[in-house]
């Protein structure tokens, strides 16, 4: 049975994966959703590490937004999807690539214990525009405070030059300024553009798990480093 990981970003949870979780496993995959929020990226990376190291093969892994700092770290793995995600190189991390966009910045609220969390309405408009109402107030109600200095961190290795890759951009994206993304997709082997915000998997799961179908059953399909594969929806 191919496995695949999906590895959420800051202030979510393995349960926003939800419908692509159920969608992939209802087509016979198995699927692991780990939690990060272990306080750094080391941590997060060694979380998620654990979890592809028990796995009969190499998976495919999904990191999306700063998931994609923590799957680049990895070792072991089959092929890597970064979902609007950062694709840091020697010496960078997510906060070095480039800043949060206006409206995040907006919704982020800093707590008494250093942590920070993200205001519902103004969540609602940087994470999940693009959603239906329901599913962006359920998406915001499974959103947690995330601690200081996990964007800061830079990954030990970068899994990107080693093992086959693909890039998610979406274009309507409120959160990580789609320009940024298209020149982190430059790193990967091969490039989708999406017309959705920075959430696909809550509003439109279906796109994301059809993506990790068509890798699973074609393996050999991605192209080399001019750019591969490209679609737009």
């Amino acid at each position: 049975m191919a496995s695949v990981v999906l590895v959420h970003g800051l202030y979510h949870q393995p349960e926003h994966f939800i419908q692509v979780a159920e969608g992939l496993r209802a087509a016979g995959v198995d699927v692991v959703t780990p939690e990060l929020h272990r306080g750094s990226l080391t941590a997060d990376t060694a979380a998620v590490q654990a979890v592809v190291d028990v796995l009969a093969e190499p998976p495919l892994v999904l990191g999306h937004s700063y998931g994609g700092s923590v799957i680049t770290g990895l070792r072991g793995v089959g092929r890597l999807v970064y979902l609007a995600a950062f694709v840091p190189d020697v010496h960078e991390s997510a906060a070095s690539l480039g800043d949060a966009s206006v409206q995040l910045k907006s919704a982020i609220e800093p707590q008494a214990d250093g942590s920070t969390r993200l205001a519902p309405s103004r969540a609602v408009q940087a994470l999940y525009a693009d959603c239906p109402e329901h599913l962006a107030a359920w998406a915001v109600g499974l959103l947690r405070a995330q601690a200081a200095g996990c964007g800061r961190g830079v990954p030990e290795r970068q899994g990107w030059k080693h093992t086959p890759s693909v890039y998610v951009v979406c274009t309507e994206d409120r959160a990580i300024d789609p320009g940024l993304q298209q020149v982190m997709a430059a790193r990967c082997a091969s490039v989708r553009k999406w017309e959705t915000g920075h959430s696909p998997f809550v509003g439109q799961p279906e796109l994301v798990i059809d993506l990790v179908l068509e890798l699973l059953d074609a393996p050999d399909a991605l192209g080399g480093t001019d750019g591969g594969i490209t679609a737009t929806r």
